[in-house]
């Protein structure tokens, strides 16, 4: 059967613009792709762990059954969310099954009609979705730029409800906005702060805690969405936040009411792995990767092409979604899987090559990866041009 005309325009639309999107195999190139930052997915000592504590707690069981508010709230849920609120250094915290369902759930339900939500341009796209299906009213500020946001809340009175939202780490840039200067900002207005520690968990902070938690600004943070498939290696996410939010998600956020749980094995997982984020060396380890990668692009005069980044996300800027993608070809044909971002992911003549990295990658590994890209990318444009 032939697609709708106006579907298969839209294809036809990201073939002419040489972004269709398609789902490629897994291979064999060493790691610059994955968001497996501690290498937690592939640990033998976490799956070990995880299946005898199961066998400890005499689980044994596949499913969750269904929704939390049916027959799916496992007896590991309280376990496990008090280990994350008492790690968060919060009062409660709430399990989903992914962090595009917190986000959906998050802010489909929380702002109301004639509340303001004010969201940082580059905010991920599950946050945007999430708002889209609110019935408060929307604007972007420009990214990073408090006074933009600053100049955007002195157009509303204090009879608005406003939430602030920005992301600890931003997913496709790496950077970070001035945590401490925002929640200021949002203290003076009476403005309620979100931030998605997506990428932050697991590389800032005390064992990994966040960016929020690292600056010691949790006190002033409404909500926070931390993910477990990223740097936790394994499936799910949170909203951390206090007692009287938690109780209002658990009654009207939909995609937490309307879905089945997640499983036992999958609770197990995430209390094994914040265990092991208490022990490992692997946050030092990435650490000392980042500033290692740091300083080869200076040695190989590839820093202006980059945007500045202090994160496991490390972007080179090559315009042009044709461009991009034949020197990430040609990176991954010297046996190294680094991914391009094409737009509409990112604006146009914004296209980048980006490198996520891990503690378990090399100084080799970052030494040649980077030697390669200079061979190949170091007369683009830069960031600013």
């Amino acid at each position: 059967m032939n697609l709708p005309k106006k579907l298969q325009q839209k294809l036809d639309d990201r073939i002419a613009k040489n972004a269709l999107r398609t789902l490629k195999p897994s291979n064999n190139l060493i790691d610059f792709s994955s968001n497996d930052y501690l290498g937690f997915s592939k640990s033998e000592f976490i799956f070990k762990e995880t299946h005898a504590f199961l066998k400890g707690h005499h689980i044994a069981q596949n499913g969750a059954t269904g929704s939390r508010l049916l027959s799916g709230n496992h007896r590991l849920y309280p376990i496990v969310e008090s280990i994350l609120s008492h790690f968060h250094n919060s009062e409660s915290a709430l399990i989903y099954n992914s962090g595009y369902n917190a986000n959906i759930g998050f802010f489909s339900s929380v702002p109301q009609r004639g509340d303001i939500i004010l969201y940082d341009e580059y905010i991920h796209a599950s946050i945007r979705d999430g708002i889209t299906m609110s019935h408060a009213k929307a604007y972007k500020f420009k990214h990073n730029d408090l006074n933009d946001l600053a100049s955007l809340i002195s157009r509303f009175n204090n009879n608005e409800t406003i939430y602030v939202v920005t992301e600890s780490v931003f997913s496709m840039d790496g950077d970070s906005p001035d945590l401490i200067a925002l929640s200021n900002l949002c203290k003076t207005h009476y403005a309620y702060l979100i931030v998605d520690e997506a990428h932050a968990l697991g590389v800032f902070g005390k064992n990994g805690s966040g960016r929020v938690q690292e600056l010691g600004t949790e006190t002033h943070v409404f909500a926070r969405i931390v993910t477990f498939g990223k740097a936790l290696g394994c499936h799910g996410a949170a909203i951390i936040c206090d007692n009287n939010l938690k109780q209002y998600l658990i009654n009207f956020s939909r995609s937490l009411i309307y879905t089945t749980a997640l499983s036992p094995h999958a609770l197990a997982t995430i209390q094994t792995a914040y265990q092991e984020l208490t022990q490992t060396p692997s946050i030092n380890q990435l650490k000392d990767n980042i500033a290692y990668f740091k300083l080869e692009l200076q040695k190989n005069n590839l820093q202006n092409i980059f945007i500045e980044s202090d994160s496991a996300i490390q972007c080179c800027i090559i315009p042009g979604n044709e461009y991009v993608k034949n020197v990430a070809l040609k990176i991954q044909n010297l046996g190294f899987d680094a991914k391009a971002i094409l737009s509409p992911t990112v604006p146009i003549n914004q296209e980048r090559l980006r490198f996520c990295l891990h503690s378990y990658n090399s100084k080799k590994e970052i030494k040649d990866v980077l030697k390669g890209l200079a061979t190949f990318a170091c007369h683009k444009p830069t960031v600013n041009e």
